[in-house]
């Protein structure tokens, strides 16, 4: 749904009625993840994908479906070999689709219109929803604020039902698991107990996780950093340029970027850091292949806790830097995280194609790949998420 957040949060506002449907697990070579979503009006507009394409003719019918009934339901779509016209993926994967109904007046509307809105203001926040369980807790959502508060309910019927053990306790069970998730920036499968405890009848919940963009900063005010600035836009970065030189850290050089910094890069990694405004996903690409701005500027990123530290520059350059590191008492655990000369070998000249390169290469970090041509390899196209799963998570995306 997030992926759509922006155009949903329009419907909400001009009052139209939809139908979501989700991507809650996925096995084998399934094209997209959990969280991956399609949505369609009363008019038949549909937006979003849930496949790449394989199926989406019938989870676009499912959602009329469900915007006609406004029933709640878990499909499973797959390959058939005893039909290869059959609806399924032709890819060979599973993929579960949990098609929700936003109708007005429904449980679901005012979580949804909530978290579009704090979507849209780039608020952290996580939408829980049942997807497998009793039909009396299908349709229903509970919206988790990143300081634990919350609101909706998972009962889709008007009153709790006693039978499930009463519903306030789920919710706030659930509510409490979604808040560790959102602190992760993870969606998947929580798996729970309709009492609210790892007991009673089991509930599959998705939690979908909307947190800001991750952070790409480029050091280095370059025509490569131009070029790798309107790709990082693309993989969906707020991107930041630093450059210590006012004539070339300018606006009119870098259109694209959220932020232009004029700063030395090192000062201003240690300010981001001291500010708490780096995380887990954080990437640093280190483009200025100078030792007195790089040698500073690496000391302080190698031993920061970012998914992701590239830095430009020929062998030469890259042994240079390397020994300059040491003498200045990085460890060689240290070392061993910084990705230099940065990129991988496409083969690339141009600015674009050396910002193709970088990207290529922190894509493959952040989802495991080996970076080699998929051509003749036996490595699989799209890995199984469900080989992440950590605890009660049963897919992370």
């Amino acid at each position: 749904m997030l992926d759509i957040a922006e155009e949903l949060n329009r419907w909400v506002r001009q009052g139209r009625e939809f139908a979501v449907a989700t991507v809650v697990a996925v096995g084998g070579s399934a094209p997209r993840q959990p969280g991956a979503a399609l949505a369609v009006d009363g008019e038949g507009t549909a937006i979003g994908s849930v496949s790449g394409g394989c199926v989406e003719g019938a989870v676009y019918d499912l959602c009329l479906q469900a915007l006609e009934d406004g029933e709640t339901v878990l499909e499973r779509f797959g390959y058939s070999d005893d039909d290869a016209f059959a609806v399924g993926l032709t890819c060979g994967g599973i993929i579960d689709i949990l098609v929700t109904p936003v109708r007005v007046g429904s449980p679901a509307r005012a979580v949804f219109a909530s978290a579009l809105e704090a979507a849209s203001r780039g608020e952290a926040a996580a939408v829980a929803r049942v997807a497998e369980g009793p039909a009396g807790l299908m349709g229903g959502a509970v919206l988790v604020r990143a300081d634990g508060s919350y609101e909706g309910t998972l009962a889709a019927l008007p009153q709790p039902d006693a039978a499930l053990g009463g519903h306030p306790e789920l919710d706030r069970a659930v509510a409490d698991e979604a808040r560790a998730m959102l602190d992760a920036g993870a969606t998947g499968v929580l798996e729970i107990g309709a009492d609210g405890r790892l007991c009673g009848e089991p509930l599959k919940v998705l939690v979908e996780s909307s947190v800001a963009p991750p952070r790409m900063i480029v050091f280095g005010a370059i025509d490569f950093a131009s070029a790798l600035v309107r790709i990082g836009k693309f993989l969906g970065y707020r991107v930041t340029v630093c450059d210590a030189r006012p004539v070339f850290a300018t606006r009119t050089r870098f259109p694209e970027a959220d932020e232009i910094v004029v700063d030395w890069p090192h000062r201003y990694l240690e300010a981001q850091t001291a500010d708490g405004d780096l995380d887990g996903r954080t990437v640093l690409c280190v483009l200025t292949h100078d030792a007195k701005f790089d040698v500073p500027l690496l000391e302080t990123a190698l031993r920061l806790p970012v998914a992701y530290v590239g830095a430009m520059g020929s062998r030469r350059t890259h042994e240079d830097r390397n020994r300059r590191l040491r003498e200045a008492g990085v460890t060689e655990l240290e070392l061993a995280r910084l990705r230099s000369p940065i990129g991988l070998d496409l083969g690339g000249r141009t600015p674009e194609e050396t910002a193709l390169s970088i990207a290529a290469e922190i894509v493959a970090n952040r989802r495991g790949g080996s970076g080699v041509s998929l051509a003749g390899a036996h490595t699989p196209i799209h890995p199984d998420p469900s080989k992440k799963a950590n605890g009660r998570i049963g897919s992370v995306a």
